[in-house]
């Protein structure tokens, strides 16, 4: 097998291989214009390209190291701890954050431990997570009406009554969508209290992924006003929900149901297999968690609440990332303590 850079010319090839957005060429090149480092490789096999991987990365500060992101990629092997180490060493990167896009059903027998044997035994250990470690992944290969039927009682029964009042879905891939969920983004960040990207990232988003088919945008419409915005991701054959925004008023139509049932029916008609509703609390949830609306909500949708393998950071010298780790700590505990004064 040869492993070496992807060329640009290469970008098609190299996207049909990856199996995440968050793995593909425009999204690092999306990346690059927020100011990290990109790096991208290719696995060759007789003159055929078999897997890709992309790493950002990032400075650490006062340590004079970098540190990498390899998010959502594929199940972890010899050759690519090997091309990540190579990485790490070129890059000047103390550790590689790998979050693997490999996941199970949740109670189903685990098959993650000898994935966790493996990593540990070649100078991984357990991190800190950026993505969740669960998710509600829906299959949609049954006809829409099995789906539908799948719907909790109460989901289904909000859908139709947001289709009674009078709710519409449009699609506004647009520049004047991308504005339109940022209007909305702000009102919900400021209601909900939670973070977000700001709006140069999303408008560096858009500029990428705008015009490749993969980051579409739509707008859930009740009486001429736009109550939800989601901004959706496409890419071989799943459909992804990272990004909604919402209005306080007309709460009581149903307009986030009826555009998550309309989302699976898109996803269904672009000949996607699986929507993966990115990210959720696990099998036990606390009620009083500030996301178990959101995990409740998309639950209604009758998917398999699945478990990825977790992160790992791949080090590449112990002594000084136990001295990351301490501080990271402390600034984690300094940020969450902030958050509750209101600093």
């Amino acid at each position: 097998m040869i492993i070496r850079e992807i060329r640009p010319e290469e970008k098609d090839l190299y996207n049909a291989v990856v199996n995440h957005p968050l793995q593909t060429w425009e999204w690092g090149e999306f990346r690059k214009e927020t100011g990290v480092k990109v790096e991208r490789l290719g696995f060759f096999e007789n003159g055929t390209i078999k897997k890709g991987l992309q790493v950002t990365f990032h400075p650490i500060p006062v340590l004079g190291q970098n540190a990498g992101y390899f998010p959502k990629g594929d199940m972890p092997d010899g050759n690519q701890i090997s091309a990540l180490k190579e990485l790490a060493q070129n890059n000047n990167a103390l550790f590689i954050k790998m979050e693997p896009n490999i996941a199970q059903k949740v109670g189903t027998p685990s098959a993650h431990s000898h994935i966790h044997k493996f990593l540990l035994e070649n100078g991984a250990q357990p991190g800190r997570a950026l993505f969740t470690k669960h998710s509600f992944l829906l299959d949609l290969k049954p006809s829409e009406e099995k789906l539908f039927e799948n719907l909790k009682s109460k989901t289904r029964y909000n859908v139709n009554l947001a289709v009674k009042k009078g709710v519409q879905i449009f699609e506004n891939t647009s520049q004047e969508g991308l504005e339109q969920y940022l209007e909305i983004l702000k009102e919900t960040t400021s209601r909900q209290g939670f973070y977000a990207h700001n709006e140069t990232y999303f408008k560096n988003m858009y500029a990428k992924l705008g015009d490749t088919g993969m980051m579409r945008i739509f707008n859930a419409v009740y009486q001429g006003n736009i109550l939800v915005s989601w901004i959706m991701f496409i890419h071989n054959g799943v459909l992804y929900y990272p990004y909604g925004a919402s209005r306080r008023e007309h709460r009581d139509v149903m307009a986030s149901n009826l555009l998550m049932w309309e989302m699976i029916r898109f996803g269904k008609d672009n000949g996607c297999t699986h929507f993966d509703m990115w990210g959720s609390l696990g099998p036990e949830p606390n009620k009083k968690s500030s996301w178990y609306g959101f995990h409740k909500f998309k639950k209604g949708y009758g998917g398999n609440l699945v478990e990825f393998l977790g992160t790992y950071d791949l080090v590449t010298n112990p002594q000084l990332y136990g001295i990351f780790q301490f501080a990271d700590t402390l600034r984690w505990k300094w940020l969450r303590l902030k958050a509750k004064l209101h600093i």
